[in-house]
């Protein structure tokens, strides 16, 4: 064979092997809480280099919807493929993805104290994580994004927290105002929210402290425009999204705040479709946080 050919055989061997370079991921881990009294699972996404190197990451806290759990936004959400493909592109840098089990408590303290997972996230799994795994732990190295529930639980950290995250990118989050909130069906505020705000059934009795603590729209209302703007905001939301109207409304309160941050109505509801065809963007505004 000749050697121009052997070259280009050579070259096209190495470019194909370059890119089909994959990240590593980790389904089934977890992390022992004292705090919630047992072991939570979690899924961690390593970047291809992550063996090959000795170099530190940042890192982004990937939050799973209601009803699902750490490996949703592998199994559906096809993570592992979207940000090999955003890395190899240089849409992205090279970032440890991670994605605990939120069960279904949005991520918070609950009202009575019985599930402390907001405390448990912040005291316990953000430092069992940066110490296990090379990562620059530091806020401008640090985002937070989610679906749904998890994009409530990244407003609730990014809000409450802004000296730990740089960045934040919640899609389609579970922002409701008050007149939401009051004429919202009986079995809906039963069995999803009176575990975390109050068991009180009907109408203004709902407005517990635990709601206004843990209300996006209200943390915007109480906080100063300095402190809300430390951190940057990615706000995503489906034209057919039944969470449409407050999501919209929280874009409303960040300007009146004449807080910068990024907004997109796009066309399509609340399923995986859309948030596939978001993450990639949403990584990509968090990513912009970590460059120098």
């Amino acid at each position: 064979m000749p050697k121009f050919s052997c070259f280009l055989l050579l070259l096209l061997i190495t470019t194909s092997s370059f890119s089909q370079q994959t990240g590593k991921v980790l389904e089934q881990k977890v992390v022992k809480s004292t705090i919630l009294n047992r072991n939570v699972k979690y899924t961690i996404y390593l970047p291809p280099d992550y063996e090959s190197s000795e170099r530190s990451y940042p890192v982004v806290y990937l939050l799973h919807g209601y009803t699902d759990d750490n490996t949703g936004w592998l199994q559906f959400g096809e993570i592992n493929h979207y940000t090999d493909k955003a890395i190899a592109d240089g849409t992205i840098p090279p970032m440890i993805i991670v994605m605990p089990n939120g069960d279904s408590s949005f991520y918070i303290n609950s009202y009575d104290g019985k599930e402390n997972y907001e405390d448990f996230f912040i005291k316990e799994f953000m430092p069992a994580i940066e110490k296990t795994y090379r990562i620059k732990a530091e806020k401008h190295y640090r985002g937070v994004a989610g679906l749904s529930m998890g994009g409530y639980g990244t407003l609730i950290y990014s809000l409450k927290h802004p000296d730990l995250f740089a960045a934040a990118a919640p899609l389609s989050a579970a922002v409701f105002d008050d007149s939401t909130l009051m004429t919202m069906p009986d079995i809906s505020w039963t069995n999803t929210f009176g575990q975390l705000y109050g068991r009180t059934l009907n109408g203004r009795d709902r407005f517990t402290k635990a709601w206004y603590d843990n209300s996006p729209l209200k943390l915007v209302e109480t906080r100063s425009s300095d402190a809300l703007r430390q951190v940057r905001y990615w706000i995503d939301c489906g034209d057919d999204d039944f969470l449409s109207k407050g999501n919209c409304l929280l874009h409303i309160a960040l300007m009146e705040k004449h807080v910068p941050h990024e907004f997109r109505i796009r066309d399509g509801a609340h399923n995986w479709t859309y948030w596939r065809t978001g993450i990639t963007d949403a990584l990509a505004f968090i990513g912009t946080s970590f460059h120098q």
